[in-house]
C-alpha cells in the first residue's frame, strides 16, 4: 500500500487494524504489531549502553537521550530542555500557574495526575508502600526510601555541635533543636 493512503487513513480515522485485547485502532498492521507488545511481556528492543529492553523502537530512542543528554523539547519561557514533550508540558505549567488535576475533597490543585493521587491517600489513609524490615507504611515511594536508610549503616546527615549522625535530614534537624 503506498504512503499517501496510509496518511489519509489518519485524516479520515480509518484504522482497520483492531488491538483484540484492548480495541485500539491501528492505520498499519506493523503498528497493532507494535501495539500488542504493551499486552505482553516482550521488549525486543536493546540499549546498547545499558541492556534495557523496550517494547517499541520509539521507547528506546526516547530512553537513550539519557546517555546522549539530547534534549530537544526547549521551553520558550526559561529555556529549559527536556527529554520528552510530555516532561516540556507539565514544566510549562509552572509558568502559568495551571494545575488541571483537582482534589475533590478539599479542593487543591495539581500539576500532574501523579501528584493528585498522592495526595489522595492523605485523605484516605492509604499507604502502600511498606518497609519489608520493620513493616512501617508509607503513602509515598520516596518517603520509604528515605525511611530504609534508618536500618542502613549509612547515616550522611551529621550535627554541626555535637557531631552525631542521622539517616534523615529531618531528623538532623530535629536534633538540633536540643542545642538550643
Amino acid at each position: 500500500m503506498n504512503h499517501l493512503k496510509y496518511h489519509r487513513r489518519v485524516h479520515m480515522v480509518e484504522k482497520p487494524y483492531g488491538c483484540s485485547t484492548c480495541g485500539k485502532g491501528f492505520v498499519r498492521k506493523s503498528g497493532l504489531r507494535d501495539h500488542q507488545r504493551v499486552h505482553s511481556s516482550e521488549r525486543p528492543f536493546t540499549c546498547s549502553d545499558c541492556g534495557k529492553g523496550f517494547k517499541s523502537p520509539k521507547d528506546l530512542k526516547k530512553h537513550r537521550r539519557v546517555h546522549t543528554g539530547e534534549r530537544p523539547y526547549t521551553c520558550s519561557d526559561c529555556g529549559k530542555g527536556f527529554t520528552q514533550s510530555n516532561y516540556l508540558l507539565v514544566h510549562h505549567r509552572t509558568h502559568t500557574d495551571e494545575h488541571p488535576y483537582t482534589c475533590a475533597q478539599c479542593g487543591k490543585g495539581f500539576t500532574q495526575s501523579n501528584h493528585l493521587l498522592e495526595h489522595q491517600r492523605t485523605h484516605t489513609g492509604e499507604r502502600p508502600y511498606t518497609c519489608a524490615q520493620c513493616g512501617k507504611g508509607f503513602n509515598r515511594s520516596t518517603r520509604l526510601l528515605s525511611h530504609q536508610r534508618v536500618h542502613a549503616s549509612d547515616h550522611p546527615f551529621l550535627s554541626p555541635v555535637c557531631g552525631e549522625r542521622f539517616a534523615m535530614a529531618s531528623h538532623a534537624l530535629s536534633h538540633q533543636r536540643v542545642h538550643t
